[in-house]
């Protein structure tokens, strides 16, 4: 994207999220789905697992949104156009942000695409620009489903991003306690000792990641640099190449896609490739790695607890 151009003013997303969340709850363009949640512990992580309360909104713009696709003889797409009342902010010439139309945490925010790209598709130096675009203002975790069977819900590209903390009490992202045990692979950034925690590291990732002992499947990490932030286009090209490493550690070809799950925030990456979207009836995407669970009902509760939360995410990933 070095002919892009950045259209988001910095320091103002945050403000512009808060102003248009109160004004798409008044005009009834947000229908946010309320829920309980309790944490659930397996291995040192205290998963923090939603329950979901009422479903009729969302069963009921499904089916409207069925019904349009049969009618018109096409998918129906929400992201072209997106509706005007969830819109937040231009973040580039490339791409605008709005808000989760049927969030579960407040503030839910999806970074999409101005064309349609497939959501199994390639990450690319512009997706990088607007989400590092968007982090310089916004502290959370963004995350990328990549395809149906990683959890993605509507094939229009689009990054996602929540504020943190994820869970009201504990640490920031609940998976993170395992994540300072990962264990470099390949060359070490300069500068960083063997033992050195990961989440302390500042120094540029080259080609080097990692993986955590404790974690029971497919997956590599890596640092990344909190000032990057300060350059989008830098940090793009920087983050592009830390993704590329990461695909190829875990065995994703170069060209083509394949399922999987990535988190990032300002100082980390995780890539996590994919086997099946279910456990059971229990759909997974890329908050339940990073330690954040989503159930339907009381029944999918219990079969949560009877099973293990990383037990369901050792289940859907690659082991």
């Amino acid at each position: 994207m070095a002919q892009g151009k950045i259209l988001l003013k910095a320091g103002t997303l945050w403000t512009s999220v808060k102003e248009q969340t109160e004004h798409a709850l008044q005009c009834g363009a947000l229908l946010s789905i309320p829920t309980e949640f309790e944490f659930v512990e397996q291995d040192n992580v205290r998963f923090l697992v939603r329950i979901l309360s009422n479903l009729n909104r969302k069963k009921a713009a499904k089916d409207q949104q069925q019904k349009q696709s049969a009618t018109s003889g096409q998918e129906f797409n929400p992201f072209l156009p997106y509706e005007k009342d969830l819109f937040v902010a231009d973040i580039s010439d490339t791409h605008v942000c709005i808000l989760n139309k049927f969030n579960v945490v407040d503030y839910h925010l999806l970074i999409i695409t101005r064309g349609f790209e497939e959501q199994e598709s390639l990450l690319t130096v512009e997706d990088f620009t607007a989400m590092w675009a968007c982090l310089a203002d916004f502290d959370g975790l963004a995350f990328y489903n990549s395809g149906k069977t990683a959890g993605a819900s509507q094939r229009h590209k689009h990054l996602q991003l929540v504020p943190l903390p994820l869970a009201p009490s504990g640490s920031l992202i609940p998976i993170e306690t395992l994540l300072t045990s990962a264990q470099f692979q390949n060359s070490i950034p300069s500068g960083v000792s063997a033992t050195h925690s990961l989440l302390k590291t500042r120094g540029t990732v080259g080609k080097a990641y990692a993986t955590s002992p404790k974690l029971p499947f497919v997956h590599a990490f890596a640092p990344l640099n909190s000032n990057w932030g300060q350059s989008p286009f830098t940090a793009a090209q920087a983050t592009l190449e830390v993704y590329r490493t990461l695909r190829h550690a875990v065995g994703l070809d170069a060209r083509q896609s394949g399922a999987y799950n990535l988190l990032a925030t300002r100082e980390w990456m995780l890539i996590i490739p994919r086997s099946q979207e279910h456990f059971q009836s229990i759909s997974v995407n890329s908050l339940g790695f990073a330690g954040a669970l989503l159930v339907r009902n009381a029944a999918e509760m219990e079969i949560l607890k009877a099973q293990g939360p990383m037990t369901i995410l050792k289940n859907v990933a690659v082991s």
